[in-house]
């Protein structure tokens, strides 16, 4: 199949989004389709640049700046994103292209009218991957009231829905929320996990045998440090455990919480906490060769369901997980169902404690644990299983 691939990040980012559609879109080219994927651009000067990567094309299209800037311009830049893409699309070469189906990633949720654009031109299915479900997670953290701005990003975020001929969520606990839309619009809305290519350690620029942390057993969080992710509690454990030696807590990533977290550590004298800056993705296997446990962590008052990606790799690294999340998330039952971690719902430090000393007695006994999180990254998340899925709907 000829398919468009839309998205709002792609390498050089180097968040887990990016990563995810940079592997997704390698199989896609690996299982035999022709791959076009398209992306808003600031940093370009024209109205839009070609490139070639990996057997694929990579079509970016001239928009206004929409990460690392203020709420307020961000929401301006994705409004207008749909269109600038639209008209700059109009100007190249891929306007004359024939696709066979689109795909888009979500989020953002700004992309409807430039895939309706699309797939009216050609006449042909599509399927969005949808990652979080906005704005209802924000009403949830409290982050936003159900005034002006969320029917405003609910009417958005319902048009993007109607425009798709299938919805991919992530977890069977999000099927809920889209009842409606299967049981009185006929949207066909299904589960697909995510996914991540398999890579294996090469380098990485953290040596924790350089750092405060060596000779310590290293429970890893890689990835975003922000409000959704609720890491205060993990502070707060690293604190009752400072007067053990053996371990140690090192945080790698990015984020709006990383100042204040950063600051407590210091205020508190912490000896057995490290944070270091985002690091290339590529360089994470490495980074988790040297590290015994990896540490997920979600804010309590998410209602909705999420596997982050960040979970996926450390399944394929065969590390075991501490998780701490919000009550009734699918991701209990995928580690408690594989015997791949421990998990607290409640965001209580003395909990967490408790359930990091039992993981840490089966970790010496359980000399199988590698296999099992390997066992599950192979079952669930691989980019191949993911491609079949996708396009086995396009094809119906």
């Amino acid at each position: 199949m000829r398919i468009a691939l839309i998205a709002d990040t792609f390498p050089p980012l180097r968040n887990s989004g990016a990563v995810q559609l940079r592997d997704l879109s390698r199989e896609f080219v690996a299982q035999g389709h022709q791959l076009t994927v398209i992306l808003p651009s600031w940093d370009i000067e024209e109205d839009y640049s070609i490139e070639e990567m990996d057997g694929f094309q990579v079509l970016r299209l001239k928009s206004l700046k929409s990460k690392d800037v203020s709420y307020l311009r961000r929401t301006i830049a994705e409004l207008l994103m749909s269109f600038s893409m639209r008209r700059n699309f109009k100007k190249s070469p891929f306007m004359n292209v024939q696709w066979n189906a689109v795909v888009w990633y979500a989020p953002s949720i700004f992309h409807g009218y430039f895939v309706n654009f699309l797939k009216k031109k050609n006449n042909c299915k599509s399927y969005l991957i949808i990652r979080d479900i906005f704005p209802q997670w924000a009403v949830d953290m409290e982050l936003m009231g159900k005034g002006a701005p969320y029917h405003f990003f609910n009417a958005i975020a319902r048009y993007q829905y109607s425009v798709a001929d299938t919805i991919g969520v992530q977890t069977p606990g999000n099927l809920t929320y889209f009842k409606e839309w299967i049981e009185n619009k006929g949207k066909e809305v299904v589960v697909l996990q995510n996914w991540l290519a398999d890579t294996k350690p090469d380098k990485c620029s953290i040596d924790i045998e350089n750092t405060i942390l060596a000779g310590r057993k290293i429970f890893v969080y890689a990835g975003n440090m922000g409000i959704a992710q609720g890491m205060d509690v993990l502070i707060d454990l690293a604190e009752k455990l400072k007067y053990q030696k053996n371990i140690g807590f090192l945080f790698v990533g990015r984020g709006s919480e990383v100042k204040r977290l950063t600051a407590q550590v210091e205020r508190r004298l912490l000896d057995n906490v490290l944070f270091k800056d985002e690091i290339h993705p590529d360089d994470i296997p490495a980074l988790y060769a040297q590290c015994a446990v990896g540490i997920v962590s979600l804010d309590q008052r998410h209602k909705s369901h999420n596997i982050p990606g960040k979970f996926l790799s450390y399944m394929q690294s065969g590390l075991p997980v501490l998780a701490n999340i919000n009550p009734g998330n699918d991701l209990k039952e995928i580690i408690d169902g594989y015997g791949v971690g421990v998990v607290c719902e409640n965001a209580n430090v003395e909990e967490l404690e408790r359930k990091l000393i039992i993981l840490m007695k089966d970790i010496e006994t359980d000399k199988d644990i590698y296999s099992k999180c390997r066992l599950i990254y192979r079952e669930l998340f691989s980019p191949e299983n993911a491609v079949k899925q996708i396009v086995s709907r396009l094809k119906k």
